[in-house]
């Protein structure tokens, strides 16, 4: 796992372009960059951009418009004032592939098919216990994902990846899940190859079809892909953005100008493991006592409630309890919004951001009335001055879109797209 991204490189600690990147500047990738982001989306736009000639130019544009990444859309408005022929405006194709995403709960999975803009095309989702293993678990979601593809008429070979969103810290680098508290089993299992593997079995009788690349698969922990989507989706001035998801365990997901911020192996974030000085009785999944996690978190709150006589099982019972107003569930909720809050006062002093959102099962108005009061309570005026505190916009879709979204940034960021290009041979 890469720690925080430097000037010039990707989340895998590869070198892209940009003003520190020390690769191709003017690459067949660095100008889909370019047109992708909207910095340049005409022929005249990409050589001024890149001080590249008419010919090189087009050279590179060839390559896109062969691989089917790019197309010519609408005509864009003259640029000059004296007139001339309108040039016409390039488009990066977002229906030339699609992205199978599944975001992996304890209890629940949602699985979707997804095109490289973000529109959901088919989805499913159903009871899966992460406790069942990783061979049922990745075995079950390969079927899903060869449904789901069939519903939306897509070839596989125009799967180009596949993004899993784990509760659990994971090593970016590798895509292994390293000592995962509630996801036994899953410690350094071979999640990538494995479901490659069943995604073959389920697509392929024979194996990979010949001349098709395998399809690579990125996981990353379930805090960080929803942070990564909701920032992008409602927050994207937000240069400093803070997700706190709290459903069986409590995690964070951080972003910070526009990447996601890691920590050296894929531990940062991990804030349920914050260990409370008056709670040495409280005793954590991780094997620890006085964890956040094992006193404030949706299972935690579960077995309270379980022992004041309302019968919960889990994050999700706890939830249900909350919609139905049941007062044992909306102040116990409050004072867990409290214990999160005292955290968060040493978590947002550190990352000062504008924006801090509250997600998963418990975030509602009992949980964030509970954080904002000891939030303001105990933070200096001078770090909540500008700070922002919200629920989820997306909603339980925030971990699927994470997880679609950084397959295509990694894809078809300039270094991999000019590596992909090369194995097409363009």
């Amino acid at each position: 796992m890469t720690g925080k991204p430097t000037a010039g490189r990707t989340t895998t600690g590869k070198p892209v372009a940009g003003k520190a990147a020390t690769g191709n500047q003017a690459s067949a990738g660095h100008l889909l960059r370019l047109v992708r982001d909207g910095s340049a989306t005409t022929r005249g736009a990409l050589q001024r951009a890149t001080g590249l000639s008419r010919s090189t130019v087009g050279h590179r544009l060839d390559q896109l418009f062969a691989a089917g990444w790019l197309r010519e859309g609408e005509a864009a408005p003259v640029e000059s004032s004296g007139g001339g022929r309108p040039s016409t405006r390039l488009e990066f194709d977002s229906e030339h592939a699609v992205v199978l995403a599944a975001d992996l709960g304890t209890r629940h999975t949602s699985a979707a098919v997804v095109d490289l803009a973000g529109n959901v095309l088919a989805e499913r989702s159903g009871e899966m216990l992460i406790a069942d293993g990783p061979e049922h678990v990745l075995d079950v979601l390969a079927q899903w994902f060869a449904a789901l593809l069939k519903e939306t008429g897509t070839p596989h070979e125009r799967v180009c990846g596949m993004g899993l969103s784990v509760p659990g810290p994971v090593d970016w680098a590798s895509g292994l899940v390293v000592q995962p508290p509630i996801m036994p089993g899953w410690d350094g299992y071979p999640i990538r190859r494995r479901l490659q593997e069943a995604w073959a079995r389920h697509t392929a009788a024979d194996g990979p079809v010949a001349g098709v690349p395998e399809v690579p698969v990125l996981v990353d922990n379930d805090a960080n892909l929803m942070a990564y989507a909701e920032q992008r989706a409602g927050h994207p001035d937000c240069t400093a953005f803070l997700l706190v998801k709290v459903s069986t365990g409590i995690g964070a997901g951080v972003v910070a100008d526009g990447r996601l911020y890691r920590g050296t192996d894929g531990g940062a974030g991990d804030i349920g493991h914050i260990r409370l000085h008056d709670c040495p009785e409280a005793l954590c999944m991780c094997g620890s006592y006085g964890c956040l996690a094992a006193v404030a978190s949706g299972r935690a709150l579960a077995a309270q409630l379980s022992d004041a006589g309302v019968t919960t099982t889990s994050g999700t019972g706890v939830r249900d309890h909350l919609a139905a107003g049941q007062p044992d569930a909306v102040r116990l909720a409050r004072e867990a919004g409290r214990r999160v809050g005292e955290v968060l006062v040493t978590v947002v002093t550190l990352l000062n951001p504008g924006v801090l959102m509250i997600a998963g099962d418990l975030a509602g108005t009992p949980f964030v009335t509970g954080v904002r009061e000891l939030l303001y309570q105990r933070a200096m005026p001078r770090t909540t001055a500008h700070l922002s505190v919200v629920t989820s916009r997306l909603g339980e879709r925030a971990g699927l879109l994470g997880a679609a979204a950084v397959v295509v940034e990694d894809l078809y960021s300039p270094e991999r797209a000019d590596a992909r290009l090369a194995a097409l041979g363009r």
